[in-house]
């Protein structure tokens, strides 16, 4: 017992906890598929690709071409979530390994939701959290810079206009879908030489996709990245960082309805809380190159935020 009438008490686990990694496996291969699909149809497959009266010999040709899409995202997403469980694990904090969540290329495009970690124990520090956090965005964008680049390059200049804060596109089934524009977006085509509407290679929609999805994980909300992040640093004021990001994605729903329901999203896996859960000694403060890294990880998120994602032209 503490003066304050505050316990510590230290639990170690006995045996590492047994993993089902069939199932992590399996998630893994399913999702590898459904964005190879999706890949195979901006190549242009069509989506309704298993239609009886396609060859099955032609049918797997045109998923081969999606491989060019699904292989890369399915690497940014397994760096961003493996970098979460390997510093998980060098803490000795019990966190599962990645689970990859499949969805249906026909309802979501992408072929996939993400994927994520569970972290099945408290966390004791802020330095702790922190260090857990920003791994993921950190190795994710390491992972999807290269391949933006590398697909930018290999992407073909359209005959088409833009779009206010748009300015590449894809085509699924003869439709249009532009894809908004960030300051780091805007930076590697200037490295390239990528000029007026561009329309994405598969490579370059994968590392697109690598920075939205950072973007959406830095958001300083509940307990995604961004909060456990802003939680590390500021602390209890995190609550109120979140509250007003929050508040910040209704107008944004006028860009993009896609932030409506980003904003349900976050209300969901905070469990109907904004503010990040207390740790177990959250006075320990982060130290300086911890803090040089949280804000250059609140800088990362102003450069890869993107106000409008995706939308079909008029």
């Amino acid at each position: 017992d503490t003066p304050g009438g505050r316990a510590l008490v230290l639990v170690a686990e006995d045996r590492e906890p047994r993993e089902r990694w069939w199932l992590h496996a399996a998630l893994f291969a399913l999702a590898l598929l459904s964005m190879t699909v999706a890949g195979a149809i901006f190549a242009g497959m069509p989506s309704a690709w298993m239609m009886p009266s396609m060859p099955s010999g032609a049918t797997l040709a045109m998923l081969r071409t999606g491989l060019a899409f699904s292989v890369p995202l399915a690497a940014i997403l397994a760096a961003h979530e493996s970098g979460h469980y390997l510093v998980a694990r060098h803490y000795r904090v019990n966190a599962s390994p990645p689970y990859f969540i499949p969805y249906p290329p026909q309802l979501g495009l992408l072929g996939t939701m993400g994927a994520f970690i569970r972290l099945r124990s408290p966390l004791y520090d802020r330095r702790t959290l922190f260090d857990i956090g920003v791994a993921g965005p950190f190795a994710g964008i390491v992972v999807a810079i290269p391949i933006l680049l590398v697909g930018l390059a290999r992407s073909t200049t359209a005959m088409v206009p833009g779009a206010t804060l748009a300015h590449q596109f894809i085509i699924v089934d003869g439709w249009h879908f532009m894809l908004g524009d960030s300051l780091l977006l805007d930076l590697c085509r200037a490295i390239v030489g990528a000029h007026g509407t561009l329309a994405l290679s598969p490579l370059a929609i994968a590392g697109w996709t690598g920075l939205f999805i950072t973007c959406l994980n830095l958001l300083p909300l509940a307990q995604l990245d961004g909060g456990h992040i802003t939680f590390a640093l500021f602390g209890e004021a995190q609550s109120w960082i979140a509250r007003f990001f929050w508040l910040l994605l209704i107008p944004l729903g006028r860009l993009w309805n896609g932030w409506w329901l980003w904003a349900v999203l976050a209300l969901v896996i905070g469990r109907g809380r904004l503010g990040h859960p207390m740790l177990i000694a959250p006075e320990r403060p982060l130290d300086g190159r911890r803090r040089m890294l949280a804000w250059l990880s609140i800088a990362l998120l102003v450069l890869t935020f993107t106000p409008v994602a995706i939308f079909i032209p008029d």
